[in-house]
């Protein structure tokens, strides 16, 4: 399972290097790479990612659908801690490897809320439930792989990163979030670099939740389409 653990920690650190590396390049040149052009960073790297490492680990570079994976009975219990652990520890690296090539950046892309705090949770667990909806639908057992599942899942992620992204961060992913708040918090530029690190629940609790309310919704859906062949 060495390869399958590995998998997951290089699957998330190119997640967290590229999509957070965005908005840390976005910050150190004046905006030049743009909120948009930092959604769709964060989309073509997940499309990159499940169609090189899908195949291996299923591709899940996220806390929330390993877990979901799990509830829905895809997935081992005795492999979800160890690809959480390989997930959270890919995510810390990148986020630390930003840190040394962009020492002046405070937050290094981590997600903040910009409204209340319960909109923010509210908002995220929605966001999750979207995303881990459409991940069940194109995945095969506990594995995004496929023609298509790259294209659906990462412009599902694009998509909410791009019109959520403002509002509470659109982070839709445990790993994505807790890399920059330890980064940060662990190297801090000044005191604004520890705010993450109390957010840092937001994208925990909303993520999880979202991604359990898609199980519940993909096999309501399936039964009430196995009723209408049958």
């Amino acid at each position: 399972m060495f390869g399958k653990y590995f998998a997951e920690f290089l699957g998330t650190f190119m997640l967290l290097f590229a999509g957070t590396g965005a908005i840390v390049v976005n910050h150190a040149f004046g905006g030049v790479v743009t909120h948009v052009g930092v959604a769709l960073t964060f989309g073509l790297v997940v499309l990159a990612i499940v169609y090189a490492l899908g195949d291996v680990s299923g591709a899940h570079i996220n806390p929330a659908v390993t877990l979901a994976f799990w509830v829905a009975g895809r997935f081992d219990f005795k492999h979800v801690v160890p690809f959480i652990a390989a997930q959270l520890l890919g995510a810390g690296v990148a986020s630390l490897s930003l840190r040394l090539l962009f020492p002046d950046d405070v937050t290094l892309g981590a997600t903040l809320p910009n409204i209340g705090v319960w909109q923010s949770v509210v908002l995220e667990i929605i966001l999750t439930w979207f995303l881990m909806f459409v991940v069940l639908n194109v995945s095969t057992g506990a594995k995004e792989k496929g023609i298509m599942a790259g294209v659906a899942v990462g412009s599902v992620v694009a998509l909410e990163a791009m019109f959520a992204g403002p509002a509470c961060g659109a982070s839709m992913n445990p790993a994505r979030s807790f890399g920059p708040a330890i980064g940060a918090a662990l190297f801090p530029v000044n005191a604004v670099s520890v705010q993450p690190l109390y957010a840092l629940w937001i994208y925990f609790v909303g993520p999880i939740i979202g991604a359990f309310l898609a199980v519940a919704s993909f096999y309501l859906v399936r039964t009430g389409a196995d009723s209408d062949e049958t």
